[in-house]
């Protein structure tokens, strides 16, 4: 085999001997990969600057929301009305759901074929659904295709047409859905903290329906919910992307100004939440679960509180993806889990605050002990600075993810409306939320953190942790088969069970 020539000196040795051991000898003197001491300097995220809404009301009532935002040749047209799953009917939960599903299943003048043909020949895009607060119809076009997508939005959402094909279509997929959630730990520990934290108030149920409430909702249910909430004064139309103020206005005008606002509005009932004496735990038992969800929270802020930024930071802190407190009690210090979090859950009149994790069925009350005592730590124990300018960061830095489409940003301004927080919210937040003392964030964890009188949900095989059970204060089990969240006691009637 022939060899690289000398490097001149008659040693024989090839060249790239040579150059290696230059190369080692350089290594040699480097800073060794992931030695640095300090992570490298980062310049600060460039500020989000939401452009203010222009606002119109039309003589219907319907409120017009205009963002022009030109970077793409594209808009978004969401409508939102605002009713959702709070205002499902009593023993019809799932009502709003079904109501905004069906939406894009055809209307007075179009099938759902020629509905989903239309949209595609657009290269447009439809969503919709219902949450607790409001229920929304979203569609993005091209920009050139803007009478279209006017034509498309009111057609939907003043003329469902509610056929009962349809609506069987989508019950049928819904209750297929909620049949295998319903096995499912962590949607069954979501949904039951969910009920039992709001007991008493119209929160207090799954928004997509149950298995006994689907089956009993009507086309005629369907149609009341839609005579009754969707009307031009409930709903706020967002136009947001490339076309100019003026042209959103006259489109909306044409194609909106003959819906008509055809029934008084019904409210909710206006319930308190039930004060509780003691902490409450409730365990599912599943007999062939390997492992428990651990859910353990209690009532928190409706979304437009004035605690608002400084209970976002404490969530970060507590169970964020920041700074996480549960994670590294529960996994890095522990090992008991391969995650731990905290959610807000802050709607238009209430609010819970509630940490998520689960972990290998017999270790379960500890877990839950560590949990309890975490949020405890955070109530009752000032943060550190380091703590608080790391969940600051994250909050700002994060900001502009929430406002990458057109879509993100009709969602978000909307979401300010229906709130009544100020539209110029977001552009203020990152001084607001900077602004902040480790103190303001500890005033709000004292007033909302309550481990004393917390919600503990755990589902899983409780034969193996059932002894230990009272060690959480006095805890209810329910079988799994027999569990029905619309019943005061949480089970299905007599005979029911499992059907």
């Amino acid at each position: 085999m022939s060899r690289a020539p000398g490097n001149g000196k008659g040693t024989g040795r090839p060249v790239w001997s040579g150059l290696c051991w230059a190369g080692l000898i350089l290594f040699s003197l480097a800073p060794p990969l992931g030695g640095r001491d300090y992570p490298p300097s980062v310049p600060p995220p460039k500020p989000t600057v939401i452009p203010a809404p222009a606002i119109q009301l039309l003589p219907n009532g319907l409120q017009i929301v205009v963002v022009e935002r030109y970077s793409l040749p594209l808009m978004t047209l969401r409508l939102v009305v605002k009713a959702g799953a709070e205002f499902d009917p009593v023993g019809l939960a799932g009502t709003a759901a079904l109501t905004s599903s069906l939406l894009t299943e055809g209307t007075a003048r179009r099938t759902a074929r020629q509905l989903a043909e239309a949209i595609d020949a657009a290269g447009g895009l439809v969503d919709n659904g219902a949450d607790w607060d409001s229920s929304f119809l979203s569609l993005s076009v091209l920009s050139d295709q803007a009478d279209l997508a006017f034509d498309l939005l009111s057609d939907m959402a003043e003329f469902p047409a509610f056929q009962a094909a349809e609506l069987e279509r989508q019950r049928k997929q819904t209750l297929s859905g909620l049949q295998v959630a319903h096995d499912d730990p962590a949607y069954v520990a979501d949904m039951l903290f969910q009920d039992l934290v709001f007991a008493g108030t119209p929160y207090s149920h799954p928004e997509d329906g149950t298995l006994e409430s689907l089956p009993r909702i009507t086309a005629a249910d369907l149609r009341d919910f839609h005579t009754r909430y969707y009307q031009p004064a409930n709903c706020i139309l967002a136009v947001v992307g490339d076309i100019s103020t003026p042209d959103a206005f006259a489109r909306t005008a044409q194609f909106f100004s003959a819906w008509k606002n055809s029934a008084p509005q019904v409210l909710p009932p206006a319930a308190a939440p039930q004060r509780r004496e003691e902490r409450q735990t409730v365990a599912i038992d599943k007999p062939d679960a390997v492992q428990t969800e651990i859910r353990i929270g209690n009532l928190g802020a409706p979304r437009s509180s004035p605690d608002y930024l400084a209970l976002s930071v404490a969530n970060e802190i507590l169970g964020g993806p920041s700074e996480n407190r549960l994670f590294k009690a529960l996994r890095s210090r522990q090992g008991l889990t391969y995650g731990a979090s905290s959610d807000l859950i802050c709607r238009r009149n209430l609010g819970a605050w509630v940490a998520k994790t689960f972990t290998r069925t017999p270790e379960t009350l500890k877990s839950a002990h560590l949990a309890l005592q975490e949020i405890k730590s955070l109530r009752e124990n000032e943060i550190s600075h380091s703590e608080l300018e790391t969940a600051q960061s994250y909050l700002v830095g994060h900001l502009a993810l929430e406002f990458e489409t057109s879509e993100n940003v009709a969602s978000q301004i909307l979401e300010l409306i229906q709130n009544n927080l100020p539209l110029d919210y977001w552009n203020r937040y990152p001084a607001d939320i900077m602004a902040l003392t480790t103190g303001d964030v500890w005033s709000a964890s004292q007033h909302y953190l309550d481990p004393d009188h917390d919600i503990i949900v755990l589902v899983g095989n409780v034969a193996d942790f059932k002894k230990d059970l009272k060690k959480l204060g006095h805890a209810q089990v329910v079988p799994l088969n027999e569990m029905d969240f619309a019943s005061p006691d949480l089970r299905h009637p007599p005979g029911e069970a499992g059907k």
